[in-house]
């Protein structure tokens, strides 16, 4: 009954929001609440319109669901993000985990991110210099698992991220690669253990003015004493439906669930999200 629910909720946000003839874009809110695509922040800052004389973003919201059925894990995140300044972005996130063949029935996790554009993209009259970006984000979780397996139940993820629109090819592509130093235990749902370093990465093609179709990858952290976070990776296509609307709907891969505590990965499945720029 509640999926019922939540795709009559979807549909009708969709019907609200085909009239729009102007499109959005990216960043989106991730699951973490950062603006970026879903698991990985890009270096642009996320928030909606600003007005004249404003120094502050109309909020952006933004709502994922990820099933992954090899795991029956359903995972729902949702978030608000603004910008000040025209360059520090602030974020919060809530994440709903329900992995019950885990005896976890109900995961609650929250994030607080904040977010610095030291450089703007085609800075110094350019046209190749990408924006960079530095954050960080922190995390807590409830997981029963965190005590189980003697982790901590919070952490704080530092990254550096650069992002660059190429608009020199037949269709404009997005790329986005960065660097993270992070604790996390399965992103952070089941706790954190010791700090790590990995790579991230995105690449999107936008092959008309409402439509981006691309690729995200994030390398698993090693978090120490034997527990190997599985590299995360999804195909994605995103509708900028108008303004304000985006849809985004994604195939996500996150490691195969077979190979013990060694490597955490909890299989692949399906996502759906709805973010607004208000």
């Amino acid at each position: 009954m509640k999926k019922i629910t939540d795709i009559r909720i979807i549909l009708a946000v969709l019907v609200i929001g085909v009239a729009g003839t102007v499109f959005g874009g990216v960043p989106l809110n991730s699951l973490d609440g950062a603006g970026g695509i879903a698991f990985n922040p890009l270096a642009y800052t996320a928030g909606g319109k600003l007005e004249d004389n404003d120094w502050i973003t109309k909020p952006q919201i933004g709502a994922w669901y990820v099933k992954l059925s090899d795991s029956n894990i359903s995972w729902s995140s949702y978030s608000i993000s603004l910008t000040a300044a025209n360059r520090v972005e602030f974020s919060y996130a809530f994440n709903l985990v329900n992995a019950r063949d885990y005896g976890e029935n109900s995961i609650e996790a929250n994030s607080l991110g904040v977010k610095v554009r030291l450089l703007d993209e085609n800075a110094f009259d350019t046209a190749w210099i990408p924006s960079i970006a530095i954050g960080a984000v922190y995390r807590h979780t409830d997981s029963a698992t965190t005590d189980l397996f003697g982790l901590s139940h919070s952490g704080i993820e530092y990254y550096a991220v650069a992002t660059k629109l190429i608009t020199q090819l037949p269709k404009p592509v997005l790329v986005s690669a960065g660097v993270q130093r992070s604790d996390e235990v399965v992103y952070g749902m089941v706790g954190h253990n010791h700090y790590g370093t990995s790579f991230f990465a995105n690449v999107d093609i936008l092959p008309a003015d409402n439509v981006a179709i691309g690729v995200e990858y994030r390398q698993g952290i090693d978090a120490g004493d034997g527990i190997e976070n599985a590299d995360y990776w999804n195909g994605h296509v995103a509708w900028f439906v108008n303004a304000n609307l985006t849809v985004v709907g994604a195939y996500v891969n996150t490691g195969k669930t077979d190979k013990g505590f060694g490597e955490l990965g909890v299989g692949d499945g399906f996502v759906l999200s709805l973010q607004y720029q208000f």
